[in-house]
């Protein structure tokens, strides 16, 4: 070997891992967060809230990009089928639990399942509102239950989608109430309510942060909702269990990321999330879309989840198979 070129070669040895660190450093280009849904519903609303606090904590772009379709199953297809390398993340709500349960039910395989996603953390969890359009002639609950009593089968209510965030939370209410009403299903929270305000459909479980502008202007009224505690920015709405209803859901939205993500890439990101759920920009943006921050890390939101998607699951198997679907 001629050994004129020994110099050579040694320093590219030297190079070469200093090279590959710092091609895999992460992150290195933009990333994208999906919300499976349609803009201006609170998966879409709560991303575009974090996207540019996460931007500053990365140092790189957030882009939040829309894939709606299925009740949020195929957004969540396409980024459980993603690269696991932290530039494909998901913003889903409570509904990315039902859909493989749907599957099951209908013995059918599975779009996508829970464990091909990895929490990272839990961003906010709010219980939906039973908003009812004006010209429903009931002043509460309980004249709103007697009307629909009157009329089996022909009030419509609508939602985000069979099985989906709002439908199955209605469900609930439908069970408990023992009433029978049509179903009205829509690609996601905004639609849902356009259905609404539009008089296609009476009400629907929606988020207090869609529903607000249209509480205010009248378009809309709330009769109750499905939390534990009263909403601090509708304390004048009751829960459902003052009123007789033993039922309870939170309408939660979480970021994810594809199974098998990198230890270390995970790491990087569940850390720019817990400082970016405490930044002053986003604490504002939350407050700005009526959403109250529920944050929980990695570790304790997995558990959470669990034992929701759990719950969630016997509620699927009490509706059963709708039609709709």
């Amino acid at each position: 070997m001629n050994t004129r070129w020994l110099p050579v070669l040694f320093g590219f040895m030297l190079f070469m891992p200093y090279a590959g660190w710092a091609q895999d450093k992460y992150p290195s280009r933009a990333i994208n967060v999906v919300s499976p849904f349609p803009p201006g519903g609170i998966s879409d609303l709560t991303a575009r809230q974090l996207a540019p606090v996460l931007e500053r904590m990365v140092k790189q772009p957030i882009v939040v990009v829309n894939r709606p379709g299925a009740a949020g199953a195929t957004g969540a297809q396409y980024v459980a089928n993603s690269a696991p390398d932290g530039y494909t993340l998901i913003v889903h709500l409570v509904s990315i639990s039902t859909q493989p349960e749907v599957d099951k039910l209908f013995g059918r395989p599975p779009i996508y399942t829970r464990d091909q996603f990895v929490g990272i953390a839990r961003l906010n969890a709010d219980p939906p509102m039973l908003v009812v359009h004006p010209s429903i002639p009931a002043r509460n609950l309980k004249e709103f239950v007697a009307i629909s009593k009157a009329r089996p089968g022909e009030m419509i209510f609508s939602s985000s989608g069979p099985y989906g965030a709002s439908h199955v939370p209605y469900e609930m209410f439908l069970q408990a109430a023992g009433l029978k009403m049509r179903h009205l299903p829509t690609t996601g929270g905004a639609p849902a309510m356009t259905a609404v305000l539009g008089g296609h459909a009476v009400s629907w479980a929606s988020p207090p942060a869609l529903a607000a502008p249209h509480l205010k202007s009248g378009k809309v009224r709330a009769f109750a909702q499905w939390g534990g505690k009263r909403l601090a920015d509708f304390p004048d709405v009751p829960m459902f269990q003052e009123l007789g209803y033993d039922i309870e859901y939170y309408l939660w939205a979480g970021l994810f990321a594809p199974k098998h993500i990198p230890p270390q890439v995970f790491s990087t990101l569940r850390e720019a999330v817990r400082k970016a759920v405490s930044d002053p920009e986003f604490i504002k943006g939350m407050d700005k879309i009526q959403t109250p921050i529920a944050y929980q890390d990695s570790g304790e939101f997995k558990a959470w989840w669990d034992k929701d998607a759990e719950k969630l699951a016997q509620v699927v198997r009490r509706i059963g198979k709708v039609t709709d679907k």
